[in-house]
Protein backbone atom coordinates (compact mmCIF):
# COMPACT_ATOMS: atom_id res chain seq x y z
CA UNK A 1 0.00 0.00 0.00
CA UNK A 2 1.43 3.60 -0.87
CA UNK A 3 -1.57 5.58 0.99
CA UNK A 4 0.87 8.20 2.66
CA UNK A 5 1.30 11.94 1.95
CA UNK A 6 4.06 12.80 -0.38
CA UNK A 7 6.29 15.85 0.08
CA UNK A 8 7.59 16.16 -3.46
CA UNK A 9 9.51 18.67 -4.18
CA UNK A 10 8.76 21.10 -7.30
CA UNK A 11 10.35 22.44 -9.83
CA UNK A 12 13.54 19.79 -9.88
CA UNK A 13 13.69 18.02 -13.08
CA UNK A 14 13.43 14.20 -12.01
CA UNK A 15 14.40 11.96 -14.93
CA UNK A 16 15.59 12.54 -18.46
CA UNK A 17 15.26 11.26 -21.99
CA UNK A 18 17.67 10.58 -24.40
CA UNK A 19 17.41 13.38 -26.81
CA UNK A 20 18.98 15.89 -23.64
CA UNK A 21 16.17 18.43 -24.23
CA UNK A 22 14.55 18.75 -20.82
CA UNK A 23 12.53 21.53 -19.54
CA UNK A 24 11.52 22.45 -16.11
CA UNK A 25 7.93 23.66 -15.36
CA UNK A 26 6.04 24.31 -12.64
CA UNK A 27 2.05 23.86 -12.11
CA UNK A 28 -0.34 24.78 -15.06
CA UNK A 29 -2.26 28.07 -15.57
CA UNK A 30 -2.99 29.69 -11.43
CA UNK A 31 -6.83 28.20 -10.56
CA UNK A 32 -9.21 30.84 -10.58
CA UNK A 33 -10.50 31.06 -6.90
CA UNK A 34 -13.96 32.19 -8.45
CA UNK A 35 -14.75 29.20 -10.26
CA UNK A 36 -16.81 26.84 -8.58
CA UNK A 37 -15.88 23.89 -11.29
CA UNK A 38 -12.77 23.95 -9.34
CA UNK A 39 -12.47 21.37 -6.47
CA UNK A 40 -11.83 23.53 -3.24
CA UNK A 41 -8.05 22.00 -3.11
CA UNK A 42 -5.87 20.64 -5.90
CA UNK A 43 -5.56 21.91 -9.67
CA UNK A 44 -8.15 20.04 -11.12
CA UNK A 45 -10.90 17.10 -10.55
CA UNK A 46 -9.54 13.92 -10.89
CA UNK A 47 -10.27 12.64 -14.83
CA UNK A 48 -10.79 9.15 -14.21
CA UNK A 49 -14.40 9.20 -14.55
CA UNK A 50 -14.78 8.81 -18.09
CA UNK A 51 -11.69 7.77 -19.26
CA UNK A 52 -10.73 4.10 -20.48
CA UNK A 53 -9.32 2.19 -17.56
CA UNK A 54 -6.29 -0.20 -17.16
CA UNK A 55 -6.22 -3.64 -16.73
CA UNK A 56 -8.08 -5.55 -13.94
CA UNK A 57 -7.64 -6.38 -10.67
CA UNK A 58 -6.20 -2.93 -10.46
CA UNK A 59 -3.33 -2.30 -7.97
CA UNK A 60 -4.82 -1.17 -4.85
CA UNK A 61 -3.24 2.27 -5.10
CA UNK A 62 -5.12 3.33 -8.14
CA UNK A 63 -7.85 6.09 -7.02
CA UNK A 64 -11.09 5.58 -8.35
CA UNK A 65 -13.00 7.97 -6.52
CA UNK A 66 -14.86 10.78 -7.50
CA UNK A 67 -14.04 13.28 -4.93
CA UNK A 68 -9.89 12.36 -5.82
CA UNK A 69 -8.60 15.86 -7.17
CA UNK A 70 -5.16 15.87 -9.56
CA UNK A 71 -2.20 18.04 -8.64
CA UNK A 72 0.27 18.90 -11.46
CA UNK A 73 3.64 19.07 -10.10
CA UNK A 74 5.99 19.88 -13.25
CA UNK A 75 7.05 18.36 -15.99
CA UNK A 76 9.07 14.81 -15.47
CA UNK A 77 10.50 14.73 -19.46
CA UNK A 78 10.24 16.08 -22.95
CA UNK A 79 10.61 13.52 -25.57
CA UNK A 80 10.15 12.44 -29.10
CA UNK A 81 7.01 12.16 -29.34
CA UNK A 82 4.98 13.28 -26.30
CA UNK A 83 5.74 15.22 -22.86
CA UNK A 84 5.36 13.59 -19.72
CA UNK A 85 4.35 15.39 -16.24
CA UNK A 86 4.61 14.48 -13.00
CA UNK A 87 0.45 14.40 -11.28
CA UNK A 88 -0.38 13.70 -7.96
CA UNK A 89 -3.70 11.91 -7.19
CA UNK A 90 -5.25 12.07 -3.96
CA UNK A 91 -8.69 12.02 -1.82
CA UNK A 92 -8.45 15.41 0.40
CA UNK A 93 -8.38 14.79 3.75
CA UNK A 94 -7.17 11.33 3.67
CA UNK A 95 -3.80 9.22 2.75
CA UNK A 96 -5.18 8.11 -0.22
CA UNK A 97 -2.40 8.96 -2.82
CA UNK A 98 -1.08 7.64 -5.87
CA UNK A 99 1.74 9.34 -8.27
CA UNK A 100 1.32 9.38 -11.66
CA UNK A 101 2.90 9.77 -14.70
CA UNK A 102 1.13 11.70 -17.45
CA UNK A 103 2.01 11.44 -21.02
CA UNK A 104 0.75 13.66 -23.41
CA UNK A 105 0.85 12.78 -26.79
CA UNK A 106 1.49 16.37 -29.02
CA UNK A 107 -0.61 17.12 -32.13
CA UNK A 108 0.86 15.98 -35.31
CA UNK A 109 2.08 19.38 -36.16
CA UNK A 110 4.29 19.21 -33.07
CA UNK A 111 5.96 15.99 -32.78
CA UNK A 112 9.48 15.25 -33.63
CA UNK A 113 8.76 11.97 -33.85
CA UNK A 114 9.17 11.11 -37.63
CA UNK A 115 9.99 7.49 -38.37
CA UNK A 116 5.66 6.75 -38.40
CA UNK A 117 5.80 4.61 -41.60
CA UNK A 118 7.71 1.68 -40.27
CA UNK A 119 6.04 1.35 -37.12
CA UNK A 120 2.19 2.04 -38.70
CA UNK A 121 2.63 -0.74 -41.09
CA UNK A 122 0.34 -3.76 -39.75
CA UNK A 123 -1.92 -1.42 -37.68
CA UNK A 124 -4.57 -0.54 -39.87
CA UNK A 125 -7.27 1.46 -39.10
CA UNK A 126 -10.80 0.07 -41.23
CA UNK A 127 -12.16 2.91 -42.60
CA UNK A 128 -10.42 3.89 -46.29
CA UNK A 129 -10.97 7.76 -45.48
CA UNK A 130 -8.46 7.01 -42.42
CA UNK A 131 -5.95 4.86 -43.97
CA UNK A 132 -5.58 7.33 -46.87
CA UNK A 133 -5.32 10.09 -44.43
CA UNK A 134 -2.56 8.84 -42.73
CA UNK A 135 -0.34 8.04 -45.50
CA UNK A 136 -0.98 11.13 -46.89
CA UNK A 137 0.04 12.82 -43.58
CA UNK A 138 -3.22 15.57 -44.15
CA UNK A 139 -3.65 17.12 -40.41
CA UNK A 140 -6.37 15.15 -39.96
CA UNK A 141 -4.27 11.97 -40.93
CA UNK A 142 -1.50 13.51 -38.29
CA UNK A 143 -4.20 13.14 -35.63
CA UNK A 144 -5.21 9.68 -36.21
CA UNK A 145 -1.35 8.59 -35.86
CA UNK A 146 -1.00 10.50 -32.74
CA UNK A 147 -4.32 8.96 -31.52
CA UNK A 148 -3.03 6.01 -32.41
CA UNK A 149 0.00 6.20 -30.90
CA UNK A 150 -1.53 6.41 -27.64
CA UNK A 151 -3.84 3.70 -28.26
CA UNK A 152 -1.57 1.35 -29.16
CA UNK A 153 0.87 2.28 -25.70
CA UNK A 154 -2.20 1.59 -23.94
CA UNK A 155 -3.02 -1.66 -25.34
CA UNK A 156 0.39 -2.47 -25.31
CA UNK A 157 1.12 -1.77 -21.02
CA UNK A 158 -1.95 -3.24 -20.70
CA UNK A 159 -1.16 -6.32 -22.19
CA UNK A 160 2.15 -6.52 -20.90
CA UNK A 161 1.19 -5.90 -17.72
CA UNK A 162 -1.36 -8.69 -17.15
CA UNK A 163 1.86 -11.07 -18.59
CA UNK A 164 3.89 -9.71 -15.94
CA UNK A 165 1.61 -10.56 -13.63
CA UNK A 166 1.15 -14.50 -14.77
CA UNK A 167 4.61 -14.57 -15.31
CA UNK A 168 6.55 -12.12 -13.12
CA UNK A 169 9.04 -12.03 -15.97
CA UNK A 170 8.35 -8.72 -17.15
CA UNK A 171 7.46 -5.59 -15.63
CA UNK A 172 5.80 -2.10 -17.16
CA UNK A 173 4.06 1.15 -15.25
CA UNK A 174 0.43 -0.11 -14.56
CA UNK A 175 -1.38 2.05 -17.19
CA UNK A 176 -3.95 3.60 -15.00
CA UNK A 177 -5.86 5.28 -17.71
CA UNK A 178 -6.39 7.12 -21.13
CA UNK A 179 -8.29 9.78 -22.58
CA UNK A 180 -7.83 11.23 -26.32
CA UNK A 181 -4.11 11.81 -26.17
CA UNK A 182 -2.91 11.52 -22.88
CA UNK A 183 -2.28 8.28 -21.27
CA UNK A 184 -1.80 8.41 -17.31
CA UNK A 185 0.65 5.82 -16.13
CA UNK A 186 2.02 4.40 -12.64
CA UNK A 187 4.91 6.66 -11.28
CA UNK A 188 7.77 4.73 -11.60
CA UNK A 189 9.99 5.77 -8.57
CA UNK A 190 10.04 7.47 -5.08
CA UNK A 191 6.79 8.33 -4.60
CA UNK A 192 7.45 10.58 -1.20
CA UNK A 193 10.52 13.29 -3.19
CA UNK A 194 8.84 12.84 -6.98
CA UNK A 195 12.12 11.39 -8.23
CA UNK A 196 11.89 8.95 -10.52
CA UNK A 197 13.93 5.62 -11.04
CA UNK A 198 16.92 6.09 -13.07
CA UNK A 199 17.42 4.83 -16.56
CA UNK A 200 19.39 1.77 -17.14
CA UNK A 201 21.68 3.70 -18.62
CA UNK A 202 22.82 5.74 -15.86
CA UNK A 203 23.15 2.60 -13.41
CA UNK A 204 26.59 1.72 -12.56
CA UNK A 205 26.30 -1.85 -11.39
CA UNK A 206 28.62 -4.65 -9.92
CA UNK A 207 29.45 -7.76 -12.20
CA UNK A 208 27.00 -9.95 -10.65
CA UNK A 209 24.29 -6.93 -10.88
CA UNK A 210 25.33 -6.90 -14.54
CA UNK A 211 24.06 -10.10 -14.69
CA UNK A 212 20.99 -10.60 -13.32
CA UNK A 213 20.04 -7.26 -15.17
CA UNK A 214 20.81 -9.11 -18.79
CA UNK A 215 18.83 -12.34 -17.48
CA UNK A 216 15.73 -9.52 -16.86
CA UNK A 217 16.35 -8.37 -20.08
CA UNK A 218 16.33 -11.52 -22.07
CA UNK A 219 13.29 -13.15 -19.89
CA UNK A 220 11.46 -9.73 -20.65
CA UNK A 221 12.32 -9.92 -24.15
CA UNK A 222 11.01 -13.48 -24.33
CA UNK A 223 7.94 -12.45 -22.84
CA UNK A 224 7.23 -9.78 -25.68
CA UNK A 225 8.51 -12.35 -28.41
CA UNK A 226 5.72 -15.11 -27.14
CA UNK A 227 3.33 -12.36 -27.55
CA UNK A 228 4.16 -11.61 -31.26
CA UNK A 229 5.60 -8.20 -30.34
CA UNK A 230 8.61 -6.10 -30.27
CA UNK A 231 9.16 -3.28 -28.31
CA UNK A 232 10.59 -1.40 -31.59
CA UNK A 233 12.93 0.96 -29.87
CA UNK A 234 14.05 -0.61 -27.02
CA UNK A 235 17.51 0.44 -25.36
CA UNK A 236 19.43 1.39 -21.95
CA UNK A 237 17.32 4.76 -22.37
CA UNK A 238 13.66 3.66 -21.77
CA UNK A 239 14.23 0.94 -19.32
CA UNK A 240 14.09 1.87 -15.88
CA UNK A 241 15.76 0.05 -12.87
CA UNK A 242 13.28 0.32 -9.99
CA UNK A 243 14.21 -1.61 -6.49
CA UNK A 244 16.57 -3.95 -8.57
CA UNK A 245 14.15 -4.69 -11.38
CA UNK A 246 13.96 -3.66 -15.10
CA UNK A 247 10.92 -1.67 -16.06
CA UNK A 248 10.32 -0.96 -19.66
CA UNK A 249 9.06 1.92 -20.36
CA UNK A 250 7.70 4.07 -24.04
CA UNK A 251 6.25 1.71 -25.63
CA UNK A 252 3.83 3.51 -27.93
CA UNK A 253 5.88 2.11 -31.26
CA UNK A 254 5.41 -1.58 -30.41
CA UNK A 255 5.69 -3.81 -33.06
CA UNK A 256 3.01 -6.18 -34.26
CA UNK A 257 5.82 -8.63 -35.68
CA UNK A 258 3.95 -11.39 -37.56
CA UNK A 259 1.40 -8.51 -38.94
CA UNK A 260 4.31 -6.27 -39.97
CA UNK A 261 6.75 -7.23 -42.38
CA UNK A 262 9.70 -5.83 -40.98
CA UNK A 263 8.75 -7.64 -37.54
CA UNK A 264 12.19 -9.46 -37.50
CA UNK A 265 14.19 -6.19 -38.06
CA UNK A 266 12.25 -4.66 -35.15
CA UNK A 267 13.07 -7.93 -32.71
CA UNK A 268 17.06 -8.03 -34.13
CA UNK A 269 17.73 -4.11 -33.54
CA UNK A 270 16.06 -4.50 -29.92
CA UNK A 271 18.36 -6.86 -29.23
CA UNK A 272 21.41 -5.20 -30.82
CA UNK A 273 20.30 -2.33 -28.67
CA UNK A 274 20.12 -3.86 -25.13
CA UNK A 275 23.36 -6.01 -25.90
CA UNK A 276 25.78 -3.58 -27.05
CA UNK A 277 25.33 -1.74 -23.92
CA UNK A 278 25.71 -4.68 -21.83
CA UNK A 279 28.85 -6.13 -23.37
CA UNK A 280 30.51 -2.14 -23.11
CA UNK A 281 30.20 -2.86 -19.59
CA UNK A 282 31.99 -6.03 -19.37
CA UNK A 283 29.03 -9.10 -19.90
CA UNK A 284 29.90 -11.42 -22.29
CA UNK A 285 26.33 -11.85 -24.28
CA UNK A 286 25.38 -14.27 -27.01
CA UNK A 287 23.40 -11.89 -29.25
CA UNK A 288 23.25 -14.05 -31.85
CA UNK A 289 21.42 -16.98 -30.41
CA UNK A 290 19.57 -15.19 -28.35
CA UNK A 291 17.96 -13.50 -31.17
CA UNK A 292 17.82 -16.70 -33.17
CA UNK A 293 15.76 -17.79 -30.14
CA UNK A 294 13.61 -14.85 -29.93
CA UNK A 295 12.22 -15.43 -33.49
CA UNK A 296 11.93 -18.99 -33.00
CA UNK A 297 9.52 -18.25 -29.90
CA UNK A 298 7.81 -15.08 -32.20
CA UNK A 299 6.75 -17.95 -34.83
CA UNK A 300 9.31 -15.97 -37.19
CA UNK A 301 11.53 -19.48 -38.06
Amino acid sequence: MREHETTVRRGRRKFDDDDSDFLKRGRLEPRLAEDPDLPETGDNWSTWDGALHGPEPRPEWVRTEHAAVDDELGMLKTGKEADVFLVRRHVPGTGKVSMLAAKRYRDGDHRLFHRDAGYLEGRRVRRSRENRAMANRSSFGKEMIAGQWAVAEFGALSHLWALGQESGLVRVPYPVQLIGTELMLEFIGNWETGEAAPRLAQVRAEPDQLADLWQQMTDALSVLARAQVAHGDLSPYNTLVHEDRLVLIDLPQIVDVIGNPQGADFIARDVRNVAGWFTQRGLRVDADELLERLLYEAGIK
